[in-house]
């Protein structure tokens, strides 16, 4: 194995924020532990001149939001040259906006929540579908800004301003119908889907809270599930990675109506900067298949080395 000398990108000023900072430790240690020289970046608004200075051999983008999985990150970097790990810019902007993805994904037969985009203003006249509903903003990650909205008038009727919520954060919600039922979740790793977990929050759903506090969240694997769910969710999640074009790893979401057998199967989104905090599902279903944590951020690195050199190759 070669060693090397790699930026671990991570912090940054979105609402994961401290989520990132807990996967970027964790990488920079493995790298470290590899054998890797390591230069651990919090990004600011210098991060352009940091990476400069650093001259990396390779950038491992830890980051999570925006602008770190919008396509931002990965377009400065495209344009210093550096290599990086995980998505680039075009696979970035579609995947981190729940419209672009549908746009690319749907069309080819993943089936996907239908909805609409509406104004966070235009919920307060009325409700834009019948409840029970979900407003979510249309690029973020990590269940950020997320509002299920019951029959029994949770957040009012109609929807109050004054009530907290995402409507008051921003000015534009997708809305989509309630899917009942489970909530599972697929890794891939290169060209292989790792399997699926259930996740089972003690209490409420699955937000952001339950997903990074230790405890909040039961994770089952293997998921408790008939095979042709499990096998629809790994080929589903390998499909999704395909179409987008993501690179290293991924993570779909989906959920599951266990009323509806293979009909009651939904992708929520893709995730093309997962989690690789101690809670992280992607780390867990590595180590599942076999894989230890330092193997899988090889392997992330290896696929994005393999990447650049069929990039130089083309040149």
């Amino acid at each position: 194995m070669e060693n090397l000398h790699i930026a671990v990108l991570m912090g940054g000023w979105s609402a994961e924020r401290e989520v990132s900072l807990m996967s970027g430790s964790g990488v920079a240690d493995a790298l470290e532990s590899l054998g890797h020289r390591v230069t651990r970046i919090d990004m600011g608004r210098d991060v352009a001149a940091r990476l400069a200075a650093a001259k990396p051999d390779l950038v491992f983008n830890a980051l999570h939001g925006t602008p770190g999985e919008d396509g931002s990150v990965q377009g400065l970097m495209d344009l210093m040259g550096l290599a990086y790990t995980h998505s680039g810019m075009a696979t970035s902007v579609i995947a981190i906006d729940k419209v672009l993805t549908k746009q690319a994904l749907v069309p080819h037969g993943v089936p996907m929540p239908g909805g609409r985009v509406v104004r966070s203003e235009d919920i307060f006249a009325g409700d834009p579908l019948a409840r029970p509903y979900v407003l979510k903003p249309v690029n973020e990650g990590s269940s950020v800004g997320v509002a299920i909205v019951t029959a029994d008038g949770n957040y009012g009727e109609p929807i109050g301003r004054d009530v907290a919520g995402p409507w008051q954060e921003f000015d534009e919600l997708l809305a989509e119908p309630y899917v009942r039922g489970r909530e599972l979740t697929t890794a891939v790793l290169g060209t292989r889907a790792l399997g699926v977990t259930e996740l089972r929050p003690k209490s409420g759903w699955y937000d952001y809270d339950a997903k990074y506090t230790d405890g909040m969240t039961e994770h089952v694997y293997p998921a408790d599930i008939p095979d042709e769910i499990a096998q629809a969710c790994n080929r589903l999640a390998l499909e999704a990675h395909r179409l987008l074009g993501c690179k290293g790893c991924s993570r779909a979401d989906f959920r599951w109506d266990d009323e509806r057998g293979v009909d009651g199967l939904f992708l929520l989104e893709v995730n093309t900067q997962p989690g690789m905090t101690p809670l992280s599902l992607v780390p867990e279903q590595a180590k599942h298949n076999g894989i230890s944590y330092a193997e899988l951020v090889q392997a992330i690195v290896d696929e994005a080395l393999k990447d650049r050199a069929a990039k130089d190759g083309a040149a």
